[in-house]
């Protein structure tokens, strides 16, 4: 309540009074619950429906929750896989290694390792557990947040936002955030999808435990991407983690339509190992040794899929902003969802075509892609345009690697690779050529 009622005065006055009240929804949402937290950092992802800096401010959510008791834990497993904990574990940490809003993951070994994988020998793993209630905190917490989406169509001011679509859409990512097998299967298809790559990884769900409230998968060791991201130097290491990442991404976009839609830093960690070529040099071989990085992408939860036409309208929108035609970029966005509410669809179009007419000035070489993203979407909102949730999805993660990736290498741009891309004359050609340049021999 105390948000809803200074809302106004934020809109109002602005400056610090709008700061301590976008703090003030950060700490309601953040005391609120795992729904509520959920919520928040959904909505961060949807810059074409909230504010800028209200976005900015709930992605700094942060799903911290307390852990659960082990004897929770203990509990859970033996109930799901119908086994005594020590039969299926020669070891257990009863320390959570991290614990979020809907789950929490303990580090253990398998007991019978040899039975459910090939590799014989101990084999450590790293066991999800949903903490206790969550289902039922989340369905009332979710009976609230609909009572207010649906009051918001009855408000003038809040009717063009849609909240009632927008809690449907939320209710989906829910789901995936709470059902651990879904979260398997999802771990599966990636992995089936990137069975030839040499430097890309996921943890892989051991079967046959798995269940919608226990997830036993492989434990993944590396360091965090944020590692290289703070302490970047213009290194070969750098430059590969980003040409990595961007061509992973392409991957998922165009050719699985299968896409990771959480690709934050803390998603994804880092090995790295030392790889020996020999080279001939003035007449006689030369063994040199360069170290290679690998990508690990945890936390598949929240993924993206597009239907034919999205896939079409966004490659069309794409290929529009490679060419400055502000028109044709705004009409594929109005295009991007089938009951579009925009009260002045060409207003919208002329202001696009006049920004896109100054990204393409010379006074505009500055201003990196990944910010004119930003500002597009600025103006979706500000134009009250209505945009599908996964192709909001597919453009936040865009942005979020263009982020990264321009601190790891200032040089490369996603939105570049995928522009080059989009012009060859054979696309299905020079998508073959482009993965095989990652791909294991």
């Amino acid at each position: 309540m105390p948000s809803f009622i200074t809302a106004p005065l934020a809109s109002m006055f602005g400056g610090r009074f709008r700061q301590a009240w976008l703090h003030l929804v950060h700490r309601t949402l953040e005391l609120a619950g795992a729904a509520f937290i959920k919520w928040g950092q959904w909505a961060a992802t949807r810059p074409d429906l909230f504010p800028r800096d209200l976005c900015a401010e709930l992605s700094k959510l942060h799903a911290n929750a307390p852990a659960h008791n082990f004897s929770h834990t203990v509990q859970m497993v033996e109930r799901a896989f119908g086994k005594r904990l020590s039969d299926i574990f020669s070891e257990f940490e009863e320390r959570p290694v991290a614990s979020g809003s809907i789950a929490q993951v303990h580090k253990a070994t398998l007991r019978n390792a040899g039975s459910l994988d090939k590799k014989k020998g101990p084999m450590t793993v790293a066991v999800k557990v949903r903490h206790p209630g969550v289902s039922d905190v989340i369905r009332r917490d979710f009976i609230i947040i609909n009572w207010a989406a649906n009051l918001s169509t009855l408000i003038p001011g809040l009717k063009w936002l849609r909240l009632d679509e927008s809690v449907r859409q939320f209710a989906v990512f829910m789901l995936t955030q709470v059902d651990l097998a879904r979260e398997a299967a999802h771990l599966s298809r990636f992995l089936y999808n990137f069975r030839s790559w040499k430097d890309v990884s996921f943890p892989r769900p051991v079967y046959p435990l798995v269940h919608p409230a226990v997830l036993v998968e492989t434990y993944e060791h590396g360091e965090s991407v944020s590692n290289f991201i703070e302490f970047s130097e213009e290194s070969h290491v750098n430059r590969r983690l980003a040409h990595i990442g961007t061509h992973t991404f392409l991957k998922m976009l165009l050719i699985d339509n299968f896409i990771h839609a959480d690709m934050h830093p803390g998603n994804i960690l880092v090995r790295l190992h030392r790889q020996t070529k020999e080279k001939e040099l003035t007449k006689r071989k030369t063994s040199i040794s360069r170290t290679q990085p690998h990508l690990v992408f945890l936390d598949v939860g929240l993924t993206a899929e597009l239907s034919n036409k999205d896939r079409g309208t966004l490659l069309e929108f794409f290929k529009a902003v490679a060419l400055r035609d502000g028109r044709t970029a705004a009409q594929c966005t109005l295009d991007f969802c089938s009951n579009q509410s925009c009260p002045n669809p060409e207003a919208f179009r002329e202001e696009l075509e006049k920004s896109f007419k100054f990204w393409g000035s010379r006074e505009a070489d500055v201003i990196h892609p990944g910010e004119c993203m930003q500002e597009l979407l600025e103006q979706v909102r500000r134009h009250k345009v209505n945009i599908d949730g996964n192709v909001c999805t597919v453009m936040v993660t865009i942005m979020v690697l263009e982020g990264w990736q321009r601190k790891l290498d200032p040089e490369f741009s996603i939105m570049q690779t995928l522009q080059n891309l989009l012009f060859k004359q054979d696309l299905a050609e020079s998508l073959a050529y482009t993965m095989n340049g990652i791909m294991a021999p």
